[in-house]
């Protein structure tokens, strides 16, 4: 995506402040971002934080004096690989479907051949107006791509449909845009989650995986073409668009569920957080306080990953270290110890990554000894940086 222009106009709303953080993600994803601004924009937020953040000039007059010479609505129409409008309001959106070109925004994306995506922020009535419908209808019948806004409550004080769609929506909409088709062809199986273990029908063993890592890599794999199996724990997530999703409860199912679907796969990912340990024996009914102490008896669990490595023949096997301490130290032993081509390490201790967050920062250790470091990012963002990384180390070495 290194070599993606991204185009971003912004229109007046007090939303233009949730843009900051969009251009912010576009530019760790590998893009190269460059804001338009109309004049009512600019009095919600300065410029200079969005040239701050994408790294380049901001544009709001359109006849502002360029560093060299072009055609700047021209030049800046033909870099466009995808052009996004966000907050888009009801003004921009009649101006583009009536075609007319009075601003540096509007004259822009009326001279661009690149896919344009509208993400409108409105007031309720506003949105529901029968004018503003016909023309963002017009608009789809053109080809133009909508980020439909959510339903809540707006600055205005009113209460539905008009709120900009969440930064992770727009973001995930282009990554999705913009995907390479680069595992079309692969066969992936991945295991999310955690696993639990019960020692009565009320009670058991487990920990604060909530799958979303797991989940994020078998959505991206999806949309880079691959076909994919997801294994999950007990999770409250949906089921991710086009992936055969199977459920388990423990770690034992999990692990007649891998070797079930293992001799399919060419790329498998245990990205679960899989027991360790059960109980020996699981009671029937539920243990009563009868006694001040209570001694179990656990037992270990098959270790998933290890037994594929076992046999993993021409696969390649990427593991999780979920570390606490010396996460590197401990990384490496997993990485030689199961025979993995590849494995993520994080700290789970720091409280904006790892369990039940949406953020993570990890460090990718592949068999050869090379290592590449992913700093504070969403999940979605860090699952990319995986499957560019498996992509162009393990899948394209020999290229």
């Amino acid at each position: 995506m290194s070599q993606q222009n991204i185009v971003v106009g912004v229109t007046g709303g007090i939303a233009a402040y949730k843009m900051v953080d969009v251009v912010s993600q576009l530019r760790k994803a590998g893009f190269n971002v460059h804001v338009i601004m109309t004049a009512n924009a600019s009095q919600f937020i300065n410029p200079l934080t969005f040239q701050t953040i994408s790294q380049n000039a901001v544009m709001v007059d359109q006849f502002q004096a360029p560093s060299h010479w072009d055609v700047r609505h021209i030049s800046m129409a033909d870099k466009a690989d995808l052009f996004l409008i966000a907050p888009a309001s009801a003004n921009m959106i009649g101006k583009i479907a009536n075609g007319i070109a009075d601003d540096m925004l509007s004259t822009t994306v009326m001279a661009t051949t690149a896919p344009v995506l509208i993400a409108p922020a409105m007031n309720v009535h506003m949105y529901e107006n029968e004018i503003v419908q016909q023309n963002i209808n017009r608009l789809k019948a053109l080809g133009y791509q909508f980020i439909d806004p959510e339903f809540g409550r707006l600055a205005c004080g009113y209460e539905g449909k008009g709120r900009l769609a969440s930064n992770d929506v727009i973001v995930n909409t282009i990554l999705e845009f913009n995907c390479l088709k680069d595992l079309q062809g692969q066969k992936v199986l991945i295991t999310a989650g955690p696993t639990r273990e019960h020692l009565d029908p009320v009670r058991f063993f487990s920990n604060p995986s909530t799958g979303k890592m797991g989940y994020a890599l078998a959505s991206q794999a999806g949309k880079r073409g691959a076909s994919v199996t997801l294994i999950s724990g007990p999770s409250h997530l949906p089921d991710p668009k086009d992936v055969n999703t199977v459920r388990v409860q423990t770690a034992q199912q999990m692990y007649e569920a891998v070797l079930e679907h293992e001799c399919d796969a060419d790329i498998i990912i245990g990205a679960a957080a899989v027991a360790d340990y059960r109980p020996v024996q699981q009671a029937a009914q539920k243990i009563k306080k009868a006694q001040d102490e209570l001694t179990l008896t656990l037992v270990k669990n098959p270790d998933i990953l290890r037994e594929i490595g076992k046999h993993k023949n021409n696969r390649i096997l990427v593991g999780f270290a979920a570390e606490t301490h010396e996460p590197l130290k401990y990384g490496l032993e997993k990485l030689v110890k199961k025979n993995l081509d590849l494995i993520v390490i994080n700290n789970v201790s720091d409280s904006d990554a790892g369990f039940a967050v949406d953020t993570n920062r990890v460090v990718l250790m592949d068999v050869e000894g090379n290592e590449e470091k992913i700093e504070l990012t969403s999940k979605q963002q860090i699952a990319i940086a995986i499957w560019d990384y498996i992509v162009k180390h393990l899948i394209n070495k020999e290229a």
